[in-house]
């Protein structure tokens, strides 16, 4: 069950997205606009009174057929189905559910209202959930007996701890066993250049060859840069240093509030200033670039502004899991987002220099309670369980701060849909237009994906000027997607082999074929065709000009704000 547990939480890692325009002020909108409408019109309030009340009386006299969702791993326990009571319970629970859809189906709402009604009324309803508590989880119940009454002291004191020590959230993890240098971030390099904002990090190569063309890893600007080198079974550095790619990641800084000003032309000068460094430590003409997420947007800045400087130290670049072209509804809480909130949350984070990274994950966690709150109040409170000991959740808890400016960039580039327009919105010192890009792309979604949808990362593809354009779809959730290696039974990717991409995901996705296995050795062939040739590995990091430094991962890694 551990391991289940420990699957189903990695799947719902925090990222950076249009949410961090999300305010407090949409959110009482949505539930206005729903108490409006429901005092609107009484006599359909008592109808659908009546219909409820005709489920309870079911319920009560065991008439009733309510079940759960296949899917709804609440009520997995045989005593919803066996226990009477325990079943006359969640029958009363799912009545509730099932009124409350019914009920919002006939409110008189447009799309977006009625999109903004049912998502709040989910998370109020997922909060009311008898599982929820212990009187109304059996396997709680049992578990209090079995342990003669130890799995409820040890509740109580993971609540306290997570009180005094965690700001009142529920820890999704458990931190204990991790230590950055020993079983996470291990790969051998050093820091090669540090500046204010960030460090370049060069990886000792571990083959005779490398290839000619290096690659530049852009992180996002929300979590840590490690996620490239978690353990050595998750390494997508390691994967590229044996597979003979010369590899540099970029370390972002975590700011505090007097750095609140760095916006994003000023990451994507650090970005150019990296790959500047790589030029000089390789000898390379061109330098590869691959980016994830927040950091996918940064790298499709990047190459905006350095295909309008007509700049061609660009090579092929890769993007994964990141949206350039969203749309309101491609995840649930887009819905509440507004001009006006956009608004709001610039001032504010104005006002504050920064967006403190556990509150950025506090309020993710809150959009989606069921997977990110009552998983863990369930586990770590009513079972006495210690949350998950499991690396991607414990680098998914090391959140970093969020500058107002960069911010406001990206609530920017979210109104304007900058990346989808040619020479119309203007940021970082130049007319953005992706269709001046010509290097070789590849895209990567991830199948299950709930922050970067896949259908919204696929129409990256007719956004570049690029000739040469790859579509990759792995079958997991957001940064699962990312780290799926090679040895993972369960891996399988998907690939369209038609010689021109189709327009839409859906025609994309009706040609597409299951590959089982890792994307991973599919992407490396892809990278080193791109890489030029092979020559002696160096014998060390850096050059004269820019001297090797600390070790990988390096000091801002582990730096306190």
């Amino acid at each position: 069950m551990a391991v289940k547990f420990e699957d189903e939480a990695a799947q719902h890692t925090n990222a950076l997205g249009p949410l961090v325009g999300l305010t407090r002020e949409d959110i009482f909108g949505a539930v206005a606009v729903l108490l409006r409408e429901t005092a609107s019109d009484p006599q359909r309030l008592m109808r659908h009174g009546q219909e409820m009340g005709s489920d309870m009386i079911k319920i009560m006299t065991g008439k009733s057929d309510l079940a759960p969702a296949p899917r709804d791993k609440r009520f997995m326990d045989p005593a919803w189905q066996y226990n009477p009571f325990m079943r006359a319970g969640m029958q009363y629970y799912l009545a509730v559910q099932k009124g409350m859809g019914k009920w919002l189906d006939d409110l008189e709402l447009d799309d977006l209202e009625k999109d903004r009604a049912r998502f709040i009324s989910n998370i109020i309803i997922d909060g009311l959930a008898p599982t929820n508590t212990l009187m109304g989880n059996p396997t709680a119940q049992k578990r209090l007996i079995d342990s003669g009454g130890l799995s409820l002291i040890k509740g109580l004191k993971n609540a306290y701890t997570d009180i005094t020590q965690n700001k009142g959230m529920v820890s999704q993890v458990d931190k204990r066993p991790f230590t950055l240098g020993e079983n996470i971030a291990t790969s051998k390099g050093s820091v090669v250049l540090r500046t204010e904002m960030m460090e370049l990090i060069q990886y000792a190569p571990t083959t005779d060859e490398v290839y000619e063309i290096p690659q530049l890893t852009i992180p996002p600007q929300i979590n840590k840069m490690y996620i490239n080198d978690l353990t050595p079974q998750k390494s997508v550095v390691k994967f590229q240093l044996d597979n003979g790619i010369q590899t540099f990641v970029i370390s972002w800084r975590n700011p505090s509030k007097d750095q609140g000003h760095w916006d994003m032309a000023d990451y994507v000068h650090s970005c150019r200033e990296a790959m500047e460094a790589v030029r000089s430590i390789t000898g390379a003409k061109k330098v590869n670039v691959s980016a994830g997420c927040s950091g996918g947007q940064t790298a499709a800045m990047l190459a905006s502004k350095m295909a309008s400087d007509k700049d061609d130290l660009l090579g092929a670049l890769t993007l994964m899991v990141c949206v350039l072209h969203p749309k309101q509804n491609d995840i649930e809480a887009g819905s509440l987002i507004s001009k006006n909130g956009l608004e709001l949350a610039r001032q504010r984070a104005a006002k504050k220099g920064i967006i403190k990274g556990d509150d950025l994950a506090r309020g993710f966690a809150w959009l989606r309670p069921n997977d990110l709150i009552w998983n863990y109040v369930i586990n770590n409170y009513l079972l006495g369980d210690d949350p998950p000991a499991f690396d991607v959740l414990f680098w998914n808890a090391d959140a970093t701060n969020l500058s107002a400016a960069l911010m406001g960039d990206f609530l920017t580039v979210f109104e304007t849909l900058a990346f989808t327009k040619k020479g119309e919105v203007e940021m970082v010192d130049h007319k953005i237009d992706l269709s001046k890009v010509k290097s070789d792309l590849f895209i990567l979604g991830g199948v299950t994906d709930h922050i970067t949808p896949w259908k919204a990362t696929y129409r990256s593809t007719d956004l570049f000027g690029s000739k040469d354009v790859t579509y990759v779809l792995s079958h997991s959730g957001h940064m699962q997607a990312i780290l799926n290696p090679p040895g993972n039974p369960k891996a399988r990717y998907y690939i369209n082999k038609a010689k021109k991409l189709p327009d839409t995901a859906d025609k994309w996705q009706q040609g597409a074929e299951e590959v089982a296995g890792s994307w991973w050795p599919y992407w490396m062939e892809w990278v080193q065709k791109r890489s030029g040739g092979q020559k002696a590995a160096p014998a060390k990091t850096g050059n004269e000009k820019f001297t090797s430094l600390d070790p990988a991962p390096g000091l801002y890694v582990v730096e306190e704000v």
